[in-house]
Protein backbone atom coordinates (compact mmCIF):
# COMPACT_ATOMS: atom_id res chain seq x y z
CA UNK A 1 0.00 0.00 0.00
CA UNK A 2 1.60 3.33 -1.07
CA UNK A 3 1.62 5.90 1.48
CA UNK A 4 1.64 10.02 0.99
CA UNK A 5 2.53 13.27 2.42
CA UNK A 6 2.91 17.14 1.73
CA UNK A 7 5.72 18.57 1.25
CA UNK A 8 6.89 22.28 2.04
CA UNK A 9 4.41 23.62 -0.86
CA UNK A 10 1.76 22.08 0.17
CA UNK A 11 1.98 19.41 -2.58
CA UNK A 12 1.02 15.65 -2.29
CA UNK A 13 4.17 13.06 -2.99
CA UNK A 14 3.94 9.86 -2.77
CA UNK A 15 6.12 7.52 -0.40
CA UNK A 16 6.82 3.95 0.00
CA UNK A 17 7.03 1.53 -2.85
CA UNK A 18 8.84 3.06 -5.70
CA UNK A 19 6.33 3.47 -8.77
CA UNK A 20 7.09 1.90 -12.29
CA UNK A 21 8.23 4.57 -13.59
CA UNK A 22 11.00 4.98 -11.58
CA UNK A 23 11.77 1.06 -11.27
CA UNK A 24 12.38 0.89 -14.86
CA UNK A 25 15.14 4.18 -14.60
CA UNK A 26 16.70 2.23 -11.91
CA UNK A 27 16.75 -1.21 -13.72
CA UNK A 28 18.09 0.80 -17.18
CA UNK A 29 20.49 2.35 -15.20
CA UNK A 30 22.36 -0.91 -14.07
CA UNK A 31 21.91 -2.40 -17.15
CA UNK A 32 24.16 0.25 -18.95
CA UNK A 33 26.52 -0.15 -16.00
CA UNK A 34 26.71 -3.61 -16.44
CA UNK A 35 27.70 -3.28 -19.94
CA UNK A 36 30.23 -0.50 -19.54
CA UNK A 37 31.88 -2.46 -17.07
CA UNK A 38 31.69 -5.68 -19.37
CA UNK A 39 33.38 -3.42 -22.50
CA UNK A 40 36.54 -2.51 -20.27
CA UNK A 41 37.93 -6.46 -20.34
CA UNK A 42 37.15 -6.75 -24.04
CA UNK A 43 39.11 -3.38 -24.70
CA UNK A 44 42.17 -4.98 -22.76
CA UNK A 45 41.98 -7.99 -24.99
CA UNK A 46 41.56 -6.22 -28.11
CA UNK A 47 45.05 -4.54 -27.34
CA UNK A 48 46.52 -7.79 -26.07
CA UNK A 49 45.24 -9.01 -29.29
CA UNK A 50 46.85 -6.20 -31.53
CA UNK A 51 49.42 -7.65 -34.09
CA UNK A 52 53.04 -6.51 -33.23
CA UNK A 53 55.85 -6.61 -34.89
CA UNK A 54 58.57 -9.29 -35.14
CA UNK A 55 61.14 -6.50 -33.54
CA UNK A 56 61.06 -3.61 -31.76
CA UNK A 57 62.41 -0.25 -32.59
CA UNK A 58 64.43 -0.55 -30.10
CA UNK A 59 66.12 -4.06 -31.52
CA UNK A 60 69.36 -2.64 -30.45
CA UNK A 61 71.44 -4.89 -32.68
CA UNK A 62 69.50 -4.96 -36.21
CA UNK A 63 71.93 -2.16 -37.77
CA UNK A 64 74.60 -4.57 -36.47
CA UNK A 65 73.19 -7.41 -37.81
CA UNK A 66 73.08 -6.04 -41.41
CA UNK A 67 76.34 -4.59 -41.01
CA UNK A 68 77.26 -7.86 -40.49
CA UNK A 69 75.45 -9.23 -43.50
CA UNK A 70 76.36 -7.31 -46.12
CA UNK A 71 80.10 -6.97 -45.24
CA UNK A 72 81.29 -9.84 -42.71
CA UNK A 73 83.56 -13.05 -43.73
CA UNK A 74 82.42 -16.21 -44.70
CA UNK A 75 82.89 -18.35 -41.71
CA UNK A 76 81.27 -20.91 -39.69
CA UNK A 77 80.50 -22.74 -35.98
CA UNK A 78 81.84 -25.96 -35.26
CA UNK A 79 79.17 -28.39 -34.68
CA UNK A 80 80.23 -28.60 -30.62
CA UNK A 81 79.70 -25.19 -30.15
CA UNK A 82 76.17 -24.94 -32.03
CA UNK A 83 74.92 -27.57 -30.51
CA UNK A 84 75.59 -26.43 -27.06
CA UNK A 85 74.26 -22.53 -27.91
CA UNK A 86 71.23 -24.08 -29.21
CA UNK A 87 71.75 -23.47 -32.93
CA UNK A 88 71.94 -26.90 -34.35
CA UNK A 89 73.96 -30.06 -34.25
CA UNK A 90 76.00 -29.17 -37.48
CA UNK A 91 78.58 -26.81 -38.48
CA UNK A 92 76.83 -23.20 -38.50
CA UNK A 93 77.08 -20.71 -41.48
CA UNK A 94 77.54 -17.28 -40.58
CA UNK A 95 78.62 -13.90 -41.46
CA UNK A 96 81.22 -12.49 -39.01
CA UNK A 97 82.61 -9.38 -37.74
CA UNK A 98 85.84 -9.61 -35.59
CA UNK A 99 88.57 -7.75 -34.04
CA UNK A 100 91.41 -8.70 -31.94
CA UNK A 101 92.72 -6.76 -28.41
CA UNK A 102 95.76 -5.72 -27.50
CA UNK A 103 96.01 -9.20 -25.35
CA UNK A 104 94.94 -11.23 -27.67
CA UNK A 105 91.06 -11.87 -27.69
CA UNK A 106 89.49 -12.27 -30.44
CA UNK A 107 85.50 -10.26 -29.98
CA UNK A 108 83.43 -11.38 -32.78
CA UNK A 109 79.98 -10.59 -33.84
CA UNK A 110 78.52 -13.79 -36.41
CA UNK A 111 75.08 -14.10 -37.57
CA UNK A 112 73.65 -17.51 -38.68
CA UNK A 113 72.94 -17.39 -42.75
CA UNK A 114 71.19 -20.69 -42.00
CA UNK A 115 67.26 -19.54 -42.17
CA UNK A 116 66.19 -22.74 -40.26
CA UNK A 117 68.76 -21.80 -37.43
CA UNK A 118 68.02 -18.17 -36.77
CA UNK A 119 70.57 -15.63 -34.24
CA UNK A 120 73.56 -14.13 -33.39
CA UNK A 121 76.42 -15.55 -31.36
CA UNK A 122 78.91 -12.92 -29.96
CA UNK A 123 82.02 -13.90 -28.61
CA UNK A 124 85.01 -13.17 -26.61
CA UNK A 125 87.66 -15.67 -27.25
CA UNK A 126 91.39 -16.03 -27.06
CA UNK A 127 93.41 -18.85 -29.16
CA UNK A 128 95.71 -20.82 -27.10
CA UNK A 129 98.51 -22.64 -28.56
CA UNK A 130 100.55 -25.17 -26.83
CA UNK A 131 102.43 -28.45 -27.75
CA UNK A 132 99.89 -31.16 -27.67
CA UNK A 133 97.13 -28.91 -29.57
CA UNK A 134 95.39 -25.48 -30.38
CA UNK A 135 92.36 -24.42 -28.19
CA UNK A 136 89.84 -21.13 -27.84
CA UNK A 137 89.57 -19.75 -24.30
CA UNK A 138 86.90 -17.36 -23.41
CA UNK A 139 82.93 -16.84 -23.19
CA UNK A 140 80.39 -17.35 -26.38
CA UNK A 141 76.54 -15.72 -26.07
CA UNK A 142 73.98 -16.65 -28.06
CA UNK A 143 71.10 -13.62 -28.61
CA UNK A 144 69.40 -12.01 -31.44
CA UNK A 145 69.07 -8.69 -32.73
CA UNK A 146 66.87 -7.60 -29.92
CA UNK A 147 70.12 -7.45 -27.82
CA UNK A 148 68.27 -9.83 -25.55
CA UNK A 149 70.92 -12.95 -23.72
CA UNK A 150 69.93 -16.03 -24.71
CA UNK A 151 72.25 -18.89 -23.59
CA UNK A 152 75.53 -18.18 -22.10
CA UNK A 153 78.71 -20.35 -22.45
CA UNK A 154 81.95 -21.33 -21.36
CA UNK A 155 84.60 -22.33 -23.93
CA UNK A 156 88.31 -23.80 -22.44
CA UNK A 157 90.85 -27.19 -23.22
CA UNK A 158 88.14 -29.42 -21.93
CA UNK A 159 85.32 -28.31 -24.76
CA UNK A 160 82.18 -26.07 -23.46
CA UNK A 161 79.90 -25.73 -21.07
CA UNK A 162 76.65 -23.71 -20.55
CA UNK A 163 76.98 -20.76 -17.60
CA UNK A 164 73.62 -19.36 -15.87
CA UNK A 165 73.11 -16.20 -17.94
CA UNK A 166 73.57 -13.72 -14.82
CA UNK A 167 77.09 -15.11 -14.45
CA UNK A 168 78.72 -12.93 -17.51
CA UNK A 169 75.84 -10.51 -18.01
CA UNK A 170 78.29 -7.41 -17.44
CA UNK A 171 80.53 -8.66 -20.61
CA UNK A 172 77.68 -9.59 -22.80
CA UNK A 173 76.85 -5.80 -22.52
CA UNK A 174 79.70 -4.66 -22.97
CA UNK A 175 80.27 -6.77 -26.01
CA UNK A 176 77.07 -5.57 -27.62
CA UNK A 177 78.16 -1.95 -26.65
CA UNK A 178 81.71 -2.74 -28.53
CA UNK A 179 80.09 -3.57 -31.63
CA UNK A 180 77.53 -1.03 -31.81
CA UNK A 181 80.10 1.44 -31.63
CA UNK A 182 82.32 0.18 -33.96
CA UNK A 183 79.04 0.33 -36.55
CA UNK A 184 78.64 4.33 -35.79
CA UNK A 185 82.71 4.39 -36.26
CA UNK A 186 83.02 2.47 -39.27
CA UNK A 187 79.50 3.63 -41.00
CA UNK A 188 79.26 4.88 -44.24
CA UNK A 189 77.86 8.36 -44.20
CA UNK A 190 75.15 9.01 -46.84
CA UNK A 191 74.40 12.77 -48.53
CA UNK A 192 71.65 13.41 -50.80
CA UNK A 193 73.54 16.72 -51.93
CA UNK A 194 75.28 16.32 -55.85
CA UNK A 195 78.64 16.59 -56.38
CA UNK A 196 80.31 19.16 -57.84
CA UNK A 197 81.46 17.57 -60.57
CA UNK A 198 77.72 15.94 -61.19
CA UNK A 199 76.49 19.87 -61.40
CA UNK A 200 79.02 20.58 -63.87
CA UNK A 201 78.57 18.13 -66.19
CA UNK A 202 74.79 18.78 -66.00
CA UNK A 203 75.54 22.38 -66.59
CA UNK A 204 77.40 21.50 -70.04
CA UNK A 205 74.75 19.37 -71.24
CA UNK A 206 72.60 22.08 -70.76
CA UNK A 207 74.86 24.72 -72.62
CA UNK A 208 74.98 21.91 -75.81
CA UNK A 209 70.89 21.53 -76.10
CA UNK A 210 70.59 25.44 -76.64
Amino acid sequence: MEESYRNNRGKRVMSGPLSNHTLSTKKNLARSSVAALALIPIALLAQSLAPTPRYSDQAELSKVEEWALSQGAVESIAPELAAILGVGSDRLPVKLKSYRTSDGISLAFAVSTNPKQEGIVLSALKTIADKMKIYSVGTAWLTDRSGTLRRTIAVDASGAKVLPDSSRASEFKNIKAFFVKKLEATGPTITSSPSPRMSATAAKRKEETK
